[in-house]
This record gives structure tokens, sequence and C-alpha cells, in this order.
């Protein structure tokens, strides 16, 4: 009987049970679409911090860089004797640490002791400088900082600036003429690279290091810098005077690497004047949940070093990816709770509005016997169907409004800040000087809204508790009429 008088109930009354089954479905998408494009802006952001940490990585151990003294510009400084053949050229290679003061190599051993890390890593991150010119008489002196590209300087006394270095050239009795390129390099820890700068790319050509190639003069290079170079596996190149072979290209998981030349440790240390020392320490911990208490155990034990989470990251992040997450998250999710609320009161409101109109119905059940339990089930039945409905036509929205989304990939970039634990992004490996930092800072990811099974139970939860709120107050509306109700009806 209950299934019955259903069926003739709903079929009789489509458009208003449409009506609310609409009201409900509205609802029920925009929460479906707020909670995947949220989904999608973390998803976002977890490329962005994972570009910027290695695979697996929790926190990052640097050491503030320290002020420049008041002689010093905190610049490299080359100098170069004038030849009076100007066809004759010189080259020289300046190698300065980044990312902040060095550390004790011994701290990545006492870092892996503390209580809560699974594992340590220890990386050395270096900006090369490399100057060719050639100069006429008199002596001819470059201050120059790293920055990225070339540039051509030419200059008589006085001499003259270019727009690739952040330092004039400082030219006496003479002229010059020069290049000035500049490239980040990371030393690796072969023997485990689950964790570090070179964790977050894959090897698309080559091989990477193998543990025996602790001291060896080799290299890895990333992708976009073995492009602009024309390098190939098996080219070689020299830093500082001393050859190295490319073993290996790598390309990062998502975004651009912020690493142009990956070394063995050794041999980066050997270059940076670093023995026994680096800049960066990724730290594994034994599980997630306890990051905050290993930072804090961290520092405690090991003075003077700044500890950098992911979270910390996530908080200099900023760009349209954090304005829309910001609002994705904050007004995004009160105004999906707002219009579901509307539409729950909507569906009651129109409930009880039908139940009204049903009163000569109503009041001749009771007449023929029904009891209020049994009419007010039948109300409940009707809007609970009603409320099925919604959810379904809500889903099906709320999955359109998603691949819609993900399909149009809208562009939202990513400006990475300094979280002040030295050069770099996040004490991490960072990009080659000040001028290639800045470029590097700046990323771009494609949006997508994907939605969970946990998305959709939650949809049709909502229609069932749409259903039953509006079934409840239409069920005490139809409760309590009489069948007095039904005769007054009658006109």
């Amino acid at each position: 009987m209950f299934g019955i008088y259903l069926k003739r109930e709903l079929s009789r009354r489509k458009k208003a049970a449409l009506v609310i089954a609409m009201g409900l479905a509205l609802g029920i998408a925009l929460v479906i679409t707020v909670n995947s494009v949220s989904a999608g802006m973390q998803q976002a952001q977890d490329k962005v911090l994972k570009s910027l940490y290695g695979l697996g990585t929790d926190m990052t151990v640097t050491k503030a860089q320290a002020a420049p003294s008041s002689n010093s510009s905190g610049r490299p400084k080359f100098d170069f004797n004038a030849k009076s053949d100007s066809s004759t050229k010189q080259s020289s290679d300046r190698v300065m640490t980044q990312g902040g003061q060095s550390l004790a190599y011994s701290l990545v051993t006492k870092v892996a002791a503390q209580k809560g890390v699974a594992s340590a890593v220890g990386a050395l991150t270096l900006n090369v400088t490399k100057v060719d010119g050639s100069f006429t008489q008199g002596t001819a002196k470059s201050s120059t900082s790293s920055g990225s590209g070339s540039s051509s300087q030419q200059g008589g006394p006085g001499g003259g600036q270019g727009g690739g270095s952040t330092g004039a050239p400082q030219v006496q009795g003479g002229g010059a003429s020069f290049d000035v390129n500049s490239y980040s390099v990371a030393g690796v820890d072969v023997t485990d690279q689950d964790l570090g700068p070179l964790a977050t790319s894959k090897i698309t050509s080559g091989k990477t290091f193998m543990a025996a190639q602790t001291d060896a003069k080799v290299a890895v290079v990333s992708k976009s810098y073995a492009k602009e170079n024309k390098y190939t596996v098996g080219k070689t190149f020299k830093i500082s005077g001393t050859k190295y072979t490319i073993i290996g290209i790598a390309t990062p998981d998502s975004s651009e690497s912020t690493t142009d030349v990956y070394l063995p440790l050794k041999q980066a240390q050997t270059l940076g004047d670093a023995k026994n020392k680096v800049t960066t320490i990724y730290v594994k911990a034994t599980d997630s949940k306890q990051i905050t208490t290993v930072k804090a155990t961290i520092q405690k034990n090991i003075s003077g070093t700044t500890v950098t989470t992911s979270a910390d990251l996530a908080s200099t992040v900023s760009g349209s990816l954090s304005t829309a997450s910001n609002l994705a998250t904050s007004v995004g999710k009160w105004l999906s709770v707002a219009v579901l609320v509307a539409a729950f009161l909507v569906a009651a409101l129109l409930t009880s509005s039908a139940v009204s109109r049903r009163v000569r119905e109503f009041g001749t059940l009771k007449a023929l016997g029904w009891p209020s339990h049994k009419v007010t089930r039948q109300v409940v039945g009707e809007s609970i169907v009603n409320g099925l409905i919604g959810g379904a036509l809500g889903i099906a929205i709320g999955l359109g409004a998603a691949y819609a989304v993900t399909a149009i990939s809208p562009k939202l970039t990513a400006e990475l800040g300094n979280t002040g634990g030295g050069g770099g992004m996040g004490g991490g490996p960072g990009g080659g000087g000040p001028g290639r930092q800045a470029v590097k800072n700046t990323m771009e990811i494609a949006l997508s809204a994907p939605v969970s099974v946990t998305t959709i139970a939650l949809a049709a939860g909502l229609a069932i508790a749409g259903g039953l709120i509006a079934g409840a107050m239409g069920g005490w509306r139809a409760s309590r009429m009489r069948p007095a109700d039904a005769l007054r009806s009658v006109s």
C-alpha cells in the first residue's frame, strides 16, 4: 500500500516534486563543485611544495645567511689583467655557496639521531658565475653578482653597464668586452638519493649517480639547462678547470627545476671550498603527524639552525593560487553552506505548503482510520524520494561542473616567498643567483577539480538529510490535520 500510494502521489504531483528536487540539487551541486575545486587547489599547492622539497621530505634544516661585513658588498669579484692583444680571452669561474651559511656535515648524523627522524640527508647548494672576456691595456676589474643569462659588457675608462648583471664592470685605462653567465649547482649525497634536491626529478636520458660515485667527476643536468646549452649524455663541461662528464638528464616531476647541475656531494664541496660542509639537511619524519614535535626537538637540541616544514613553505605561497585557494576554503565553503541551508529550508516550506493543499486527502485518510504516524510516514517517504532525485540531479550537475573546470584547466600562478632560512626557497636548493631566482620563484599551475568517492557519499547523505528535513516538517503539518478539516475544505 505504501509503495503504490507513494508512486501515485509522486506521478500526480510531478511539478511540485521537480521544484523541490531542483532546489536540493542546486545546493548539492554547489557543495560538490566547491569541494572538488578545493581538492584541486590542495593538489596544486602540493605540487608547488613538492618542487621545493625532495620527495618524502618533511622538513629542512638550514642556517640563516650572515650579513655582509662593512667592507664587503657580498658580491663575487673578478680580477683580470688587461692584455695588449685584444683577441686574447680570459675566463674565470666564481663558485660560491648558496642557501645560507654552511653547516658541518657531522650535523647530518646528529639530526638523523633525533627522536622522530626517520632519515636525514645533506646537500650543498652552489652558485657558479662564469665570466669570459677580452681586455685591452690597463687593469680591468669587474664586480658582479650572479644573475641569469649572459651579457656583453664593453667600457672605456669608468666602465659601462649591461643588462645581465647587477654590478657594473669597472675598467681603468683600457676597454673590456665580456660575457657573464650564472647557473646553480647542487651537491647530492649519491648514497641516498631518496631525499634531497634530485629526488623531485626523473632521469629521462642516461642514468643517475651510482653509490660508488661519491667523488667521481660526473654530473646530471636538468632538462632545461641541457636544452639551453645543447648538452647531451656523454658531453663534458668544465667548472673552475675541472672537467665533468654528463651521465644523465633530469626532468622535474612538476614545474621548472630550481637546480641546473647536480654533482656528487664531495665534488661540490671541493668546488665550493666547503670540505665536510652542507647548506641544507633534508629530513624525513617517522610519522607525518608528528612533524611539529620533531621540528621543536631539532631546534631545541641543535641551536643556531632554522627548521622549515611544508606548512612554513605553504604560508609563503602567494599569487592567484593562494588567492583562489583562500576564496575556495573560506568564501566558497560558507557560500555552499548558506545555499544548502536555503535549499533545505525552501524544500521544507514547499513540502509543508504541498501538505496544506492536501487537507481533504489527509483528512479523508484519517476518517478512514489512518493513524497520524502512518500519514507522517507517507509524507516523509515522498520527501525522501524527492531528496534522492534532487541528490542524483545535484551529483550530475556537480560532476559536470567539476569536469568543465578540469577540461578548461585555468592557469594559476604561485609566487614563492623566502622563509628566512637563507637563499633559495624555504632553505632548499634555490635557483641561480638573485636574478635567476626572481624568475623561478613564480610558477604556473593548471587547476583541476577531482571528485572523490567521499564527496559523492557526502552529496548522497545531504540529499537524504534534505528529504528527511522536508519530510519532517511536512509530516508534522499532516499529523495535525483532523477528519473535520477535510469536511470544512469541501465547498
